[in-house]
């Protein structure tokens, strides 16, 4: 079984159907880009994978786990906010804002949830954080509190949090749109080193570069629906749908003339 496995998903906001049917299969260790233009669904999807919204219609399963729902003789029950927030304990998820606690430092930002949710002792889960501050190359700021660091800093801090709980997948919603120019690759480095250890990470962005060297299925979305999907030399660099062309043809531009 995929690490992912979502079949037919739909999500309406206010008779607006902003899913219309998805399917997606992520393997353990792959990293999957979800391309497209604002209003295409992609943070939506990534958001209910993570059960932060209801779906509406088809399943989605991490892990062989069925999120949200359990499964009684073909009827979905919807489970507790409880069980909803156990599932969630195995998915990390990196928002284009940082959503760092502001009065607390870089490492008590990391240090809270596995206090919190897991019950893991101080001393263990500190010299965890001290770890993963070292891995995304901020050890040195870690009493530093979040308005003393850049924005660069304050996304690698988040990400950081977000490996804390130890996920089996990570989802990330254009984790770069944020920042500025010059900070951006300070934290697609971090990405990119992640992605080489193995970590399952499905990854919202406009960054074509990163999703054409890391990314092993690129998929763009648009409307609600897949329009083309596969491996990015196809999908970038050869993209059959006139749709994907425009798009692609677009952020070009844009990149060539900001």
């Amino acid at each position: 079984m995929p690490l992912v496995h979502a079949v037919n998903v739909t999500k309406s906001f206010h008779h607006n159907e902003v899913l219309k049917g998805i399917d997606l299969d992520v393997d353990r260790g792959q990293v999957v880009c979800l391309l497209g233009p604002s209003g295409s669904g992609k943070t939506t999807f990534l958001r209910c994978i993570n059960q932060l919204e209801t779906i509406d219609g088809g399943r989605i399963w991490v892990d062989d786990e069925l999120m949200g729902y359990a499964d009684r003789d073909g009827k979905l029950y919807r489970l507790k906010n409880k069980e909803i927030a156990a599932q969630r304990r195995e998915i990390g998820m990196v928002f284009q804002r940082f959503n760092l606690f502001p009065h607390k430092t870089a490492l008590e930002n990391i240090v809270e949830a596995p206090r919190q949710v897991k019950g893991e002792s101080k001393k263990t889960a500190r010299e965890r954080a001290m770890k993963l501050l070292d891995r995304v190359g901020l050890a040195d700021r870690c009493n530093a509190y979040p308005a003393q660091l850049s924005g660069g800093q304050q996304q690698r801090v988040a990400i950081a949090r977000a490996l804390a709980m130890q996920p089996k997948l990570m989802l990330f919603d254009e984790p770069t749109s944020a920042l500025d120019p010059e900070l951006v690759g300070e934290v697609l480095a971090v990405m990119r080193e992640l992605a080489l250890d193995g970590m399952t990470m499905i990854v919202v962005t406009h960054e074509m570069s990163f999703a054409r060297d890391v990314a092993d299925t690129v998929v763009f979305m648009d409307g609600g629906v897949v329009v083309e999907a596969g491996p990015p030399k196809d999908v970038i660099g050869n993209p059959q749908h006139s749709r994907t062309q425009a798009f692609l043809s677009r952020l070009r531009s844009e990149h060539e003339h900001p």
